[in-house]
């Protein structure tokens, strides 16, 4: 036989061999790339573990790792806002709740689970952690229309005022619903109509009066120089009124803006009772009352500007006198405390209404007009801003019928100047 003939089979032979090795290095880079990846994905090894140029599979393994790469640097951004999204809601004073299809919460931040009072909401039933009628039946609507829904709702109880906002997912069918607590605003806003109505009451008195007795003067009462001198003297009286109103006002403003600054110094808080009570003891005298103070003279220093406490202290006599009536009596004290001494101001007057206590230290605001008598209704919230200048706080206990008593509480001195 020519050797020719053998030739093709020798081909064939290699041939077969080369593609039986490559199939052997295939197979075993192949094994080892798949462990490889199962590696990453158990988080036993990183992206950057996987091998390029892999033998066979170079252009393979180059692509994986190219597109795994890039899918860990979108799954890190993705995690970062996520995290940044968690901590926004996280600080959130609104609340947020998540609702699935069927009406289940998925999630709920911190703040809706304090103002539904829930505890952990996850979980549970939107109609269980809503409660309130009015709001279930905002979220029903927006699932039954698919459009945004909004409601507000008073809750009388806790004394709160809540707005929903309901936002349907058409795609999934779920719910997300936004919680607002609207109770400051409310209360901003009930104080801002009493505010004006308190100075148009305040104001039209007086100048009501003023048109009266200057008509009636025009009118011939100037020609009775008895009854003309009574009424200059009432409107000596009047404009004496428009003008402590106006004095306190800009007062009030000035030390509400942080223009009126305090010279702090350390003070026995005696010597203030002292200072304050023989300003007002005439006055009490005049309404028969008795002023009482009790106080050790050694007691612990304050640091405070004492002008400025003084007055406090006056504005609190002030009105204790004016509404106890002949017989009664009139306490100052202070007691030291931890780290502030609290000062009291006691009467046995008409006392205040329960509801009115948290109200008393707004601007204008008179608890009973038909007893208020003069004054502007401004001594108790600039009272109130002294006090809270001075690093204190201030508020009332009172029983109808029984007096009340005032209470502020200043820092003590650490220290002598």
């Amino acid at each position: 036989m020519n050797w020719l003939s053998f030739i093709p089979a020798v081909i064939l032979a290699i041939t077969l061999a080369w593609l039986g090795w490559r199939y052997f290095v295939l197979r075993r880079s192949l094994k080892r790339y798949e462990a490889m990846l199962h590696a990453v994905a158990d988080a036993e090894k990183t992206v950057s573990d996987l091998p390029e140029d892999l033998p066979a599979l170079e252009e393979f393994s180059n692509t994986v790792k190219t597109l795994a790469l890039a899918l860990s640097v979108r799954t890190s951004v993705v995690e970062a806002e996520r995290a940044r999204l968690a901590a926004v809601l996280e600080r959130m004073t609104d609340g947020v709740l998540i609702a699935d299809s069927e009406g289940r919460i998925q999630f709920a931040n911190p703040a809706a689970e304090r103002l539904f009072e829930t505890g952990q909401a996850v979980g549970r039933r939107v109609v269980e952690v809503l409660r309130q009628y009015q709001l279930v039946e905002a979220w029903q609507r927006s699932r039954e229309t698919g459009e945004a829904q909004e409601e507000s709702v008073e809750i009388p109880a806790r004394r709160r005022f809540l707005q929903l906002v309901v936002l349907p997912d058409r795609q999934t069918g779920g719910s997300l619903l936004v919680v607002q607590d609207l109770t400051r605003v409310r209360r901003l806003e009930t104080v801002r109509r009493d505010f004006i109505s308190n100075v148009s009451h305040e104001l039209r008195t007086p100048l009501a009066s003023l048109k009266a007795l200057t008509e009636t003067l025009r009118d011939g009462a100037l020609e009775d120089p008895k009854a003309a001198s009574r009424f200059l003297g009432r409107i000596e009286t009047e404009v004496d009124a428009l003008t402590q109103m106006a004095t306190e006002v800009l007062e009030l403003s000035r030390i509400e803006s942080g223009q009126v600054p305090l010279e702090l110094k350390a003070v026995p808080a005696a010597s203030l009772l002292i200072s304050a009570a023989e300003r007002m003891r005439a006055q009490a005298e005049r309404a028969g009352l008795a002023l009482r103070m009790g106080a050790d003279q050694d007691m612990t220093e304050v640091r405070a500007d004492p002008p400025r406490l003084e007055q406090v202290l006056v504005n609190l006599i002030h009105n204790a006198v004016k509404f106890t009536r002949p017989g009664g009596q009139v306490v100052l004290a202070a007691q030291a405390e931890s780290d502030f001494v609290r000062f009291s101001v006691s009467d046995t007057g008409a006392g205040i209404p329960a509801e009115e206590l948290e109200r008393i230290f707004e601007r204008f605001y008179k608890a009973d007009r038909a007893r208020s008598g003069g004054g502007t209704g401004l001594g108790l919230s600039i009272s109130r801003h002294l006090v809270e200048a001075h690093g204190g706080r201030i508020w009332a206990e009172s029983t109808e019928g029984q007096g009340s008593t005032f209470y502020f509480t200043i820092p003590i001195a650490l220290s002598k100047p």
